[in-house]
């Protein structure tokens, strides 16, 4: 990662995307572009197909992004990075 990176990072996350080789840049576009849910007390981006279509209508390749989640604090911070195509643990709960 580069120390230029403004995202507000755990190490717990730093961690998580060095070992997944997720870069930044990846976190940036799902934290700009992703659907946002809150569950389980934190705030899940997630960059779907959905999203990556309609991003790539726009311009915008997010294709190599597909299936990434990240998960924030309340304040903002990211927790973790991951990837998982399935959407259904992004379920609200009732």
């Amino acid at each position: 990662m580069t120390p230029s990176c403004a995202l507000p990072l755990t190490h717990h996350a730093r961690a998580r995307m060095d070992g997944r080789r997720i870069p930044p840049e990846a976190v940036e576009a799902v934290l700009a572009h992703g659907r946002t849910v809150w569950t389980r007390g934190a705030q899940i981006y997630a960059l779907g197909r959905k999203e990556v279509a309609r991003a790539l209508q726009r311009g915008l390749d997010l294709r190599p992004f597909a299936g990434l989640q990240v998960v924030c604090a309340p304040d903002g911070d990211v927790l973790t990075v991951y990837r998982n195509h399935d959407f259904r643990s992004l379920r609200r709960w009732a």
